[in-house]
């Protein structure tokens, strides 16, 4: 036994030195053998670290070499100013801004004279309840904080100031005393737990909405007796019948659900103008359940409603279920063929029939799923998008009848604020709901392997989300988006961020140069006419 004692340590030590050798010269002989990468046959070693510095590269950059403004989809600043809302109820910070303002951008036209907050139109009658974080000590390997309860101001609309989904058109109009909801998310896409905390930190910060995404309203959308917006996709998920065909029964069921206060038909995403994705691990027994499609098989849905070809067939299909369902109607689309958005308008307008609202997702938006060349480059972005289709409701006299959401990386109050000036009358976020509830944009979403439990289904991977610790964050967020939207209003001298028009932007391009935010329709038709002339110029 003495002799084992005496010999142990340099048994264990010859054996880590032994196994990584072993190891490593296996590795050399196979990867020197393999016919499938060039780099390894040649370069057996080098090409290990090649590609495990390949691997870990995305981490390296966003957390190391990336510049504070750089990083896609959203950079570390607009990440950490999620957070801050989110953990904080802030949005301070020190010294300056962080913006390049050589780079081309919209500005919020301030006026000398802005409105004091005794002249904002806003409802604090009543506080929220939620919880906070406070930071006691920082250093640099320790972080010291704690959360305390807190009652904060709403920020909600004043009565008279609310938007109103399905005004005049239908048995129970939408009343939203606040302008920023959370755009379309399934269960099954995000986890339960991620759906819960959503759930019911939207529910506790009131005057929003959250959109159930095309896959079913789950138990867990309900969780928080938060006000919901229920999508039907062309896969008609939650209201199909087995065959797959639409069912005015199970429809009837959703509508008469109290939460469900209004319908979202979708025609389109920005990233991806198609069919919804959900891959096989993703689609648990509850979920095909929900969805009614068959577990663990990957779904494809269609990239159009199938008995629908032309908008005089949609809007009928729209009319009937605001008939049946007796709650607004809207639809999703993306704008890009802006003949065919034209004629869309005029039926709209001749038929007297269409849509309450409209949501306008822009081509910068996120999903869980999608191909490269659908989120890189089919669609407009929703700063051209939005005012497109406002002008054109505008043009053609309905817009009083057609409210206008808009959605595409508008996660802070400014963003939010400047799409409504473009034209919108409220705002969908999607991604900024995820980093409030712990999304560090891993980017791995469509694997079912999110390492913060956000977007997966894997219960393992789940138990690092606490709800009743992330639902607060979630109602911190909303609440701080009203503020900042009030903010920015009050800086543009108007007493509500409902009155935010074109006329309080500017664009400044790289060079210094401003200009107003005017027609972007006729901005496109200049450039036809400068095409067209072109074209016609003799060949020399």
């Amino acid at each position: 036994m003495g002799k084992i004692t005496k010999y142990l340590p340099s048994a264990i030590m010859g054996t880590s030195i032994a196994a990584p050798l072993a190891y490593m010269a296996y590795m050399y002989q196979k990867d020197d053998r393999q016919k499938q990468h060039a780099i390894l046959r040649n370069f057996p070693l080098l090409g290990r670290v090649r590609y495990m510095t390949e691997h870990v590269g995305p981490e390296l950059r966003q957390y190391l070499f990336a510049d504070d403004n750089e990083g896609q989809p959203f950079s570390r600043l607009q990440y950490q100013d999620v957070v801050k809302a989110g953990k904080y109820n802030e949005r301070l910070l020190g010294f300056g801004s962080n913006r390049d303002f050589e780079e081309d951008g919209y500005y919020i036209r301030n006026t000398l004279f802005p409105k004091l907050s005794t002249e904002m139109k806003l409802d604090n009658t009543e506080k929220t309840n939620t919880y906070t974080y406070v930071v006691d000590n920082e250093g640099l390997f320790s972080r010291k904080e704690h959360h305390e309860e807190a009652q904060i101001d709403p920020y909600f609309l004043r009565d008279e100031d609310a938007v109103v989904l399905g005004e005049g058109n239908c048995r129970q109009p939408f009343h939203i005393k606040g302008q920023v909801g959370m755009s379309a998310m399934s269960y099954g896409a995000l986890g339960e737990r991620a759906i819960t905390a959503l759930s019911k930190g939207l529910a506790a910060a009131g005057g929003t909405w959250m959109n159930t995404g095309e896959g079913g309203i789950s138990d867990y959308h309900l969780a928080g007796n938060a006000d919901l917006m229920m999508q039907i996709g062309p896969g008609l998920f939650g209201v199909r019948t087995t065959a797959g065909e639409f069912s005015w029964e199970a429809f009837k069921e959703k509508s008469e659900i109290e939460q469900v206060k209004a319908f979202e038909v979708k025609l389109a995403q920005g990233a991806k103008t198609r069919g919804g994705h959900l891959e096989g691990q993703k689609v648990t027994e509850e979920i095909a359940r929900i969805r009614l499609i068959e577990p663990g098989k990957t779904v494809n849905s269609p990239n159009r409603f199938v008995d629908y070809e032309s908008f005089s067939d949609l809007f009928d299909f729209i009319e009937q279920l605001r008939e049946v369902g007796g709650k607004p109607v809207g639809m999703k689309i993306v704008v890009g063929d802006i003949e065919k958005l034209e004629e869309m308008v005029q039926i709209m307008r001749d038929s007297n029939k269409g849509p309450d609202f409209i949501t306008i997702d822009g081509s910068e938006g996120g999903t869980g799923a999608t191909y490269q060349e659908l989120a890189d480059s089919v669609g407009l972005p929703i700063m051209t998008a939005l005012p497109i289709v406002d002008e054109l409701l505008r043009e053609f006299d309905i817009r009083d009848r057609v409210k206008l959401i808009a959605s595409g990386k508008l996660v802070t109050p400014d963003k939010a604020a400047i799409a409504l000036g473009m034209g919108a009358d409220l705002i969908n976020i999607a991604r900024g709901f995820m980093i409030s509830v712990g999304c560090i944009m891993a980017e791995v979403c469509h694997t079912n392997t999110c390492p913060v439990g956000v977007a997966t289904t894997d219960p393992e991977l789940q138990t690092g989300l606490i709800v009743d610790e992330k639902r607060h964050r979630v109602t911190n967020y909303v609440t701080s988006l009203r503020a900042g939207l009030f903010n920015v209003a009050a800086a543009a001298g108007v007493d509500s961020p409902t009155k935010l028009e074109r006329r309080h932007l500017i664009y400044k391009d790289y060079r210094g140069r401003i200009s107003s935010v005017g027609s972007m329709l006729q901005r496109i038709e200049q450039a036809e006419d400068k095409e067209q002339d072109v074209e016609s110029l003799p060949d020399k």
